[in-house]
This record gives structure tokens, sequence and C-alpha cells, in this order.
């Protein structure tokens, strides 16, 4: 377990060094034992099979470098300083390990205040299970992140990064301690919620929104831990008072982490290699949980240890009187038993079925002979009858199962009030998309996200496509996505990635796009191999951010229904073979009804581009997509990312960084050095005051996103004409584009886009994090 020493700031607003103070406390807890069958071996023959409490069973083994365990991933040191000792793997203290998991002591992340809102401690905790991606353990998905307190905030990062994005947050609000009711974890004073799964590295820390100041007298303190979420009962206000809380969570809660063997290998490839793991008596169970590799089991009616050669033997299910399940006569077999009845007795001989019962000698042979004969051929054709009909039955309820758990209903209900329809997406079932994705092998995967993956496909009419297949979904990320299907479907622009189909009849939701071959502007702005992209000139730079904010400006105000974005950043504008920017992942966005300017949202974003605005108040407005898309010109101008802890204390944050630049005079030190080259100075200077304005605070202080268009298409044109004055003297540039003639952003390259009243006819998709505003939500 390891322990981060830099606070990063929640979203990216305010960076700051401290020192971390987040102790391992010593912990002793009453661990229940495995139950071992008298003779039955769990550890490699002469190795040590206990430490201090814990039984440490085989493919795990006691000793560095011992050759007790399987690997070295599975070596544990039994540390005697300790007493009873303690089992560590890596730094990790291990309470107790099963057939699947192990559980682990957890670190709990404190930040205290005094009556005047000043910070008295400040702890936050990163840990690592395994510390690379092929480690065989990953945080399973039965713990749960819980924030306590009043005042408080916090985020989970799935990344050993930094600038990587937040999976899941939790926000916990109070105003009186009367409110805080003992058990309940629903936000107030307390908050739980899930972790992704096949989380490996993890990390978090405090954010209070007003220093505890109205809160102090009953909670000058806010924590957030990660465990196992039936361990943790919420003790109500008492709790925040209570200075043996932490050590409580650590004494109670634990951190279970799941595991498998196979060096990422599954049971089908495990078995072709010359180590196959499962030995006798054993069968091979791929991994369920989000990592690659897996695990042995013993047979039915075998027990013991299935990573030994001799570590499964079979169950004598006659030996013990109160377990014999048959009546009469009990007879052992390898994995299996018979019951039998003795001489002058017939049934099946067990106790829990037609037992044993004496003949009637008076009662004619033939008579049980053809009754049975008939019993059975009837039997027969019955169940044959039946079978059929099961099946097709059984094939249409799985496929109304799917359908449903997929979101279908929801679907129809949300077209059906949005007065559109998807008859220009294909439906698509999911045999094609199997067979277009050479049954999804690992070649053809594009690239891997915190919701799914995403496949090359090759369509039978000889189109290349982008599948992306989802995670397992629970209900609330099918509500996003039947949000990100209706947000599509009422955007019909050349500049947004576009929908080919859907396929809602498999176990997860298949979405077809159109393949954009290029990669990402994220990719292309920052080197690669220490060479920058040839084609992005400051021309192309200047490009790029019209076509993206014609985009924005575009589903801000003339869309059927204004749309706000809500995860604007590089990565998500893609190009094409022609460089051409195309807008994706709509998961996050929001429809706004037209008599409103704003919603109430659960803060969902990407560090470093989230509006602060935003987060402060949970007021969601098309001013949020305008501040993000500041944060991408940034990019464009300085060739910098917009959260870098590699960077100094004051450059780590980009958008800060750019305004104090530019506050300071000196923002020529920032810029792309090919940029000063290409670019005039005037034209940087404009560009960089657009940013300014697009990162104010306020967000009532900012541009809109026509006004951003507009400006950059001014940029462009002055570009294209490298004068600036006349031979008079006149300013010529400002004559480029008239202030008082209405200008068609969705026309400016003499590019075809559809109106407002086409748009009900035309659908297109593209991601799976997706939120639905309730105004638009059919239930």
């Amino acid at each position: 377990m390891c322990v981060r020493v830099e606070w990063l700031c929640l979203f990216g607003l305010l960076l700051m060094s401290t020192t971390i103070d987040v102790t391992a406390v010593n912990i002793t807890r009453t661990i229940v034992p495995r139950t071992i069958k008298k003779g039955v071996n769990v550890t490699k023959p002469g190795c040590q099979k206990k430490c201090g409490n814990l039984t440490v069973p085989y493919p795990f083994g006691i000793g560095k470098n011992s050759g007790c365990a399987i690997d070295s991933w599975f070596e544990i040191n039994c540390n005697t300083s300790f007493n009873p000792p303690r089992p560590l793997l890596g730094d990790l203290h291990i309470y107790d390990i099963s057939d699947t998991q192990i559980r682990i002591a957890t670190y709990v992340a404190k930040k205290c205040y005094n009556s005047l809102g000043n910070v008295t401690y400040d702890g936050e905790a990163w840990a690592s299970v395994g510390g690379t991606s092929s480690s065989p353990f990953t945080i399973s998905e039965l713990n749960k992140f819980t924030v306590l307190g009043c005042d408080d905030a916090s985020s989970i990062t799935e990344s050993e990064k930094f600038s990587a994005n937040a999976t899941s947050v939790c926000i916990s609000l109070c105003q009186r301690r009367e409110d805080v009711l003992q058990g309940y974890c629903s936000g107030i004073g307390c908050c739980q919620t899930s972790v992704p799964k096949g989380l490996k590295y993890y990390q978090f820390s405090l954010y209070s929104f007003g220093n505890h100041h109205r809160v102090w007298s009953y909670n000058p303190c806010g924590y957030a831990f990660l465990g196992e979420k039936d361990s943790f009962i919420f003790g109500g206000w008492s709790d925040f008072r209570d200075p043996k809380l932490v050590q409580k969570i650590v004494d109670t809660v634990p951190l279970v982490v799941d595991w498998v063997i196979g060096n990422l290998s599954s049971c089908v490839d495990a078995r072709k290699r010359d180590y196959y793991a499962c030995q006798a008596n054993s069968f091979c169970i791929d991994s369920d949980n989000g990592l690659r590799g897996y695990r042995c089991s013993c047979y039915p009616g075998f027990e013991g240890n299935p990573y030994l050669a001799t570590g499964c033997v079979d169950i004598d299910e006659c030996a013990d009187p109160k377990a014999n399940p048959c009546e009469k006569i009990c007879t052992n077999t390898p994995g299996s038993f018979n019951c039998t009845c003795p001489h002058g007795y017939y049934g099946d001989g067990l106790k829990n079925g037609r037992g044993c019962t004496a003949k009637n000698s008076q009662f004619p042979v033939i008579k049980v002979s053809l009754g049975l004969g008939f019993g059975f051929l009837l039997l027969i054709i019955g169940s044959s009858w039946v079978y059929l009909i099961f099946k097709k039955r059984k094939l249409i309820r799985l496929r109304e199962k799917f359908f449903q758990q997929n979101g279908g209903v929801l679907m129809k209900q949300q077209i059906s009030s949005n007065e559109g329809g998807v008859e220009s997406a294909k439906i698509f079932t999911a045999q094609e998309l199997e067979k277009a994705t050479n049954k999804y092998a690992d070649n053809r995967i594009l690239g891997r996200g915190g919701y799914g993956t995403v496949y090359k496909g090759f369509l039978p009419d000889k189109r290349i496509v982008a599948i992306k297949k989802s995670r397992m979904m629970d209900d609330s990320q099918i509500e996003q996505f039947i949000n990100e299907v209706i947000i599509l479907t009422q955007v019909n622009h050349r500049h947004v990635v576009k929908l080919i189909g859907c396929c809602l009849e498999a176990e997860v939701p298949l979405l077809v796009y159109e393949y954009v071959s290029h990669g990402t502007l994220f990719q292309h702005i920052y080197k690669k191999d220490g060479v920058l992209s040839n084609w992005l000139s400051w021309e192309n730079r200047l490009r790029i951010g019209a076509e993206a904010a014609g985009v924005l400006a575009y589903l801000h105000s003339a869309a059927s229904k204004p749309i706000i974005h809500r995860d604007v950043k590089s990565a998500n504008i893609l190009l094409d073979e022609y460089y051409t920017a195309k807008i994706s992942d709509f998961g996050a966005s929001r429809l706004v009804p037209l008599d409103q300017t704003q919603v109430t949202t659960l803060v969902q974003g990407t560090l470093g581009y989230l509006d602060p605005e935003y987060f402060h108040t949970s007021q969601l407005t098309e001013k949020s997509d305008v501040y993000s898309f500041g944060v991408v010109l940034a990019e464009l101008l300085t060739g910098k990312k917009p959260l870098c802890m590699e960077r100094t204390q004051e450059e780590r944050n980009l958008a800060t960084l750019f305004l104090i630049a530019m506050k300071e005079n000196r923002l020529f030190k920032i810029l792309e050095p090919r940029l000063l080259r290409e670019g005039s100075l005037e034209q940087l200077q404009v560009a960089a005051e657009l940013v300014k304005r697009c990162l104010q605070l306020n967000g009532e202080e900012r541009p809109t996103m026509k006004e951003v268009a507009i400006e950059l298409e001014r940029l462009r044109k002055f570009n294209k004409n490298p004068w600036t004055h006349d031979q008079q003297g006149h300013d010529v540039s400002a004559c480029l584009v008239d202030e008082n003639e209405p200008l068609d952003l969705y026309s400016i390259h003499d590019e075809s886009y559809t109106n407002a009243n086409e748009i009900s006819e035309q659908f297109n998709l593209d991601s799976s994090n997706l939120m639905i505003f309730p105004g638009n939500s059919p239930r």
C-alpha cells in the first residue's frame, strides 16, 4: 500500500503541495480460519503453512524466493517483528485469503479544520494492487467508495497518473447535525458509491466547500476511504466527534482484492503451455472480474487445493453417518457414491428419493414392466415436445431480456417523447457484429476506456466501422446509454461522429460508428517519440479550433433542443483521413429544455477541463462548454497538457498558467515555438485574449460558442490574407467580417449542414458514459 505525498485538487482548480501523514495502524483482527479437511494439503511440501493466525494456501507461499509460491506475485513475507507475526504481500497487510479474494488493510484520507476554517490536518491516500497492468490482483466490486462529513467531496481516480479522469465522485453535505441519520449513506453526512470493474490503482483526497466553518462545532473533519461495502455501518453524527474513527474503520473495514493466476492467459491458452496450474481432479475457470487470467477448482465430489498435485482428494460421502445420503447400502466411488438396496427391496436407495421398499410377491412383474415401458415412452415424447417449445421460448425471452436490459423500452419512450426515430440507424444482430470483429479479436481493438472497448470492424459491404462494446451496465448506466442515443438523434452534422447502427439483443449494448482513422487531437498535439505532427501548423490549428467551435455553437443554439456536451476535451476531438475535426463522446451530454438556461446535475467531467463555476454550484450551462473549449484552445497554443504533475506547482494547471502568463505579460514564453514562427504576434495576441475570455471564472463574463466560432473564423481569414493594413494605413483585417452582417456559422466553409427541421430524421451515436436530464426521462 502506497501513500502519495502530493495534494491533487479534485478538479484541477487549486493546486498546492502539502505533507501527508497517513499511517497504517497496527491492527488486531479476529480471522475465521479456513476449514481444512484433515490430511488435505494446502501448501507445497516442506513449506511453512501459517503466518500468525493466517493459513497461507498455495498458490500463495511464505518466504521470498522460497519456491513455496506459484510465482513472485504470490510470495508472502511473514514479518515476525509483530506479535502475532504479520503476513505481508509486498506492503499489503493480509487479513484473509480465500479461493478468489484476499482481504487487506485499507487507508483513510482525513482532513481537519479549526473553528476559523484553517486546515489543521491533511492526509490523502494513493494505493496500488500489484503496481503494474500485468498484476494478477484487482480491487473487487465488493468495495464501496465512502466519504464522511458535512462539507466534503472526493473523487477516486482509476490510474497511477494524477491527470486521469475521475471514475467515481462522492459529495457529502448537511446543514444541521440532526439531519444526519445513523445507518444511511445517501449523501447527507455520508456518501457511498461503487467502484469500476478492473481497478488496479486508486487515489483520492478531500475537498471542502466552506472549510467546515459552518459545521465545525459537530464536524471538524472529513474522511474518505475504500473498503468492503457490507463491513461499514455509519454511526451518524456521533462518528464525526469520535477520535478513534480512523482506527475503527481500519479495524473493521478491509479492502477486498480479487486474484487470478495464469500470467494474463485464458484457460484455453493455459492448456497449450508447458505449465498448466490446474492439477488432477480439478478444472479451469476463466476470470470474470476484469482481470485476464484463470483459477482452478476441484471437481464436484472432491475437496482440497486444486493447485497441488495431491490437493484435490475424494470426499467419502458414506463415512459420516449423519451426512450419509443412502437409506441402506452406500458405496463410495471417486468423486461420487452409489446407493443400493439389499435383496428383497427395490428403489433408488436415496433418503431424499424413493428409498428402499420391500417387494410384494403378489404384484405381477409384467404389469410393472409394461407400466414402466409406456411411462418411459410417454416421458420421452413429452420431454422432447416440452424441450423444443422451451428452447424456442427461452431464445425469445433471452432476446427480450437483453433488449429490455439494454434500454430498448426506454429508448422507444425517449424517441417517442422527442418526436424522432431511428430509421437512419441500422439494427445489427449479435452474430453480424461478432463476424465483423472476428469474434472480438485482440488485434481488432482500437482502444479501451472506463466504460467499454472499441473494436475495428469490417461490414459485408466493405465499410470499415468502429464498434463499441460496453462493459456490464447497471440501471443508472442504461439511462446514460439511452441519453447518448437520444442526444445524437437530435444532431446531423458533418463534424460529429456518425452513428451507423446498434445492437441491443446481446448481453451488453453494442454501438456502431463511422471509423475515424487518424486518432484524437490530443495524440497529435503532444510529442510522439520526440517528434511533433508536421501537419499541425498554425493554419491547421485555427481550422481545427474553428470546426470544433462551430459544432459546439450548433449544439448550443441551432439544434432542435439545446445540447450541452459537458466533456469537451482534445481527446474527444477525432480527426479523419483529411484531418477534419469530428466531435465524439456525448455520454455526459445533456438536453436542455428550451425554457431553461441551466440545469442542476451531478458534477461530471474531466480534470483540467472542468468548469470551476459548474463544480461549485452544480448548475450546468452552455458556458461550461465554453470554459472547457478554452482549455482546448490553450492546448493548441501552448502544446502543454491541461494537468501535469511533472511541471512546477505554478504550471501544473494549464488554465491557471495561461491566465497568469497573460496577466504578467509573458504570454510568448509559454506559446509553442512553431506558432511564433508561423503566426503574427497580433494574431497570437488576439487568440490568447479569446482563450482568456473563455477561461473567466464567472460564466457570464465568457463569450458564447457562437462568438468564439466567429472570432476563430476571423483569425482564419486574417491568416489567409497576410496583409493587415492598406497603403493608407487603414486596418484591412477589421473589414474581413462585417459585424453588422449576420454570419452563418454552419456555412462558413461551404459545408452542407442540415437545418433544425431535418434533425429529427437523422441519427448519430458515440459513447456510453451517459446522463439523462430528469425533464426528458420517461420515468
